[in-house]
């Protein structure tokens, strides 16, 4: 079984992120790396991680006038990250593509944050449902060469239905039967999420507050062995 967790270093200082990475051990070998934790320690923390053989998601989820996505996102082509995120807008994720080609960096649509229910369409003018946004973005992401799609586990079947076998999909929002869902409103466990589509799992909280942060991981692999046999990308 290959190994699709994704450890979210939602932390507030490069010295709590290393000692993260130490407790958990070779267990994880792909981490992201967020808004938090950029702020605090920048692209010297991305580096130290990739220095250590791990991979990096680098979750900037970028919304801005396409020449500063494209520039931003040529500077990070050349660090060796493996997966950027962009919000799911044409303009934006017209630019992130053309400045990432020839480059191994993979850029992420972001479609509509987990976090958001029914009652935040309204802020966004739009008068559809959460679903249907989703899938109206992902869509555009696939005309404009996106690399893979970041969308709830609620939606990896519909995602994965609209994409097909070989874009990438990554879920955040993934948590064990009874862990607390924080912020959070489109959840599934980790097999439930794979099972409908998911390549990649984001898990933060529940690995990252554990008291064996190590033991967590152990745990969800344990779940997603059983019963079936997970292969991702």
């Amino acid at each position: 079984m290959n190994n699709p967790i994704i450890v979210a270093l939602d932390v507030e200082s490069a010295a709590a992120a290393r000692a993260l990475v130490a407790r958990i051990g070779p267990r994880v070998n792909f981490y992201k790396v967020g808004l938090e934790l950029y702020t605090a320690a920048g692209m010297e923390i991305v580096k130290q991680l990739l220095g250590e053989g791990k991979q990096v998601f680098l979750d900037l989820k970028m919304y801005d006038i396409p020449e500063t996505v494209a520039r931003a996102v040529a500077l990070v082509s050349l660090t060796g990250v493996r997966f950027l995120t962009v919000h799911a807008v044409s303009s934006v994720m017209r630019a992130a593509v053309a400045a990432r080609a020839g480059s191994r960096l993979q850029i992420l649509g972001v479609t509509v944050l987990t976090s958001f229910g029914p009652e935040d369409m309204d802020d966004l003018g739009y008068d559809g449902t959460v679903a249907s946004l989703v899938e109206r973005r992902t869509r555009k992401a696939v005309e404009l060469g996106i690399d893979g799609i970041v969308a709830s586990p609620l939606e990896a079947a519909t995602v994965r239905r609209i994409v097909g076998p070989n874009t990438v999909i990554v879920t955040p929002g993934v948590r064990s039967a009874g862990v607390d869902s924080g912020d959070q409103k489109r959840v599934a466990t980790p097999a439930q999420a794979i099972r409908d589509g998911a390549d990649y799992l984001v898990i933060g909280r529940q690995i990252t507050r554990s008291t064996d942060p190590a033991a967590e991981v152990d745990r969800i692999l344990m779940e997603l062995a059983t019963p079936t046999q997970i292969i991702v990308k």
